[in-house]
């Protein structure tokens, strides 16, 4: 008996995970950690009122979502100024990227992002056959220009574009960001991944038209607002491409509960405003746990903190291996020389406290023969 007739692209494809992910080394490890602090996830948790409204739509989740998202886009245009036409909700970023992807990759078409950028969007190329072309950061930044470039000399189809930056943190100012959307090539569309926007210092997100055929805004409710398992993401694009996504996507994707929860810590702005500034008091901490411990923290517009470790990738993973060790769930960038780095999200005084501890036991342990 034979099992499915696989495509030729699927056959070859390795059935991994982009990350491996905490519950997993937990299981490995026979117990949890003490600090969940490697998925850039909200510790601070969603605002109390978004949980007691998905707490109440749990009651009506025997109903699907609206396939529509009619209250949700409404709410999300008033609130980023442009018109319903111009929002798609998906299953997060990382949902939203699929469809994208699957719009208008055919095998060989040229795909552009940085070497060592979030890697779910390299796993989407692949998944319909991408030829993906990756160039270097710039110092610890990615490098616009060479994506534009690298764009224009293999008539790509797409860039794939963060700021700020995971895994490293860092950002470009608004005027260099419209700059790379002026200067993005016909025909190709640019995707700009602001999941971290909020994170932003005030007045550092750039003026881009929504309605402009060249570019789609990425945001998401699973950092700033806390509700990482409840995937709700968003794209902001001209109203054709929006539609677009209407060819390709699971219309009964968003549950209730998630379309709830989101419009609700939608209308909590103020509580917001509590996790950022919670998250800027963390981001110090960590920066000062880093030089208490010879360690230097790059500056962060996110809410995580890369470390550098002095050393080199090896020396790194020896660290975050170290740090697993001592119940830290932490990760670090993929690709020299960004490896060289551990990165650690904000986390709780507790969870901080629990990393202070384990940090030296961490570097003495690597730094043993």
């Amino acid at each position: 008996m034979t099992g499915p007739r696989y495509t030729p692209l699927v056959a070859s494809l390795p059935a991994t995970v982009p990350f491996v992910g905490p519950e997993t080394q937990e299981r490995a490890r026979g117990k949890p950690f003490a600090a969940r602090l490697g998925a850039n996830e909200s510790v601070f948790g969603p605002s109390p009122r978004a949980i007691a409204a998905m707490a109440q739509a749990a009651s009506e989740t025997w109903m699907y979502g609206d396939p529509e998202n009619f209250d949700l886009r409404q709410a999300l245009a008033t609130h980023e100024q442009v018109r319903p036409e111009n929002i798609i909700i998906g299953e997060g970023i990382d949902g939203l990227l699929g469809y994208l992807v699957r719009l208008v990759t055919e095998a060989g078409d040229a795909i552009v992002t940085s070497d060592g950028a979030y890697p779910t969007f390299n796993y989407h190329v692949a998944g319909f056959a991408g030829a993906l072309h990756k160039v270097p950061y710039k110092g610890d930044f990615e490098d616009p220009q060479a994506l534009l470039d690298t764009a224009r000399k293999m008539d790509a189809k797409l860039i794939y574009f963060a700021n700020p930056d995971n895994p490293m943190g860092t950002f470009h100012a608004p005027d260099v960001i419209e700059d790379m959307v002026a200067q993005a090539p016909e025909g190709t569309l640019l995707i700009l991944d602001e999941a971290y926007g909020q994170f932003l210092p005030d007045g550092s997100l750039p003026n881009i038209d929504p309605n402009h055929p060249n570019v789609i805004r990425m945001r998401t409710f699973s950092k700033a607002y806390g509700m990482a398992g409840a995937r709700v993401g968003y794209g902001i694009g001209a109203p054709e491409l929006i539609t677009s996504f209407n060819k390709v996507r699971n219309h009964f994707g968003m549950s209730r509960i998630s379309q709830a929860g989101a419009l609700a810590a939608l209308a909590d702005q103020s509580y917001l405003q509590e996790v950022l500034g919670q998250v800027a008091n963390a981001r110090s901490r960590i920066g000062e746990i880093a030089a208490a411990n010879g360690l230097v923290a790059l500056p962060s517009a996110a809410n995580f903190v890369a470390i550098d470790c002095g050393q080199d990738g090896d020396f790194a993973r020896k660290v975050l291996g170290a740090l697993i060790a001592e119940g830290i769930f932490a990760r670090m960038p993929f690709v020299a020389p960004q490896d060289r780095c551990i990165r650690v999200s904000a986390g709780t005084p507790a969870n901080l406290d629990a990393f202070e501890q384990a940090l030296p036991l961490a570097l003495k342990a690597a730094r043993t023969p």
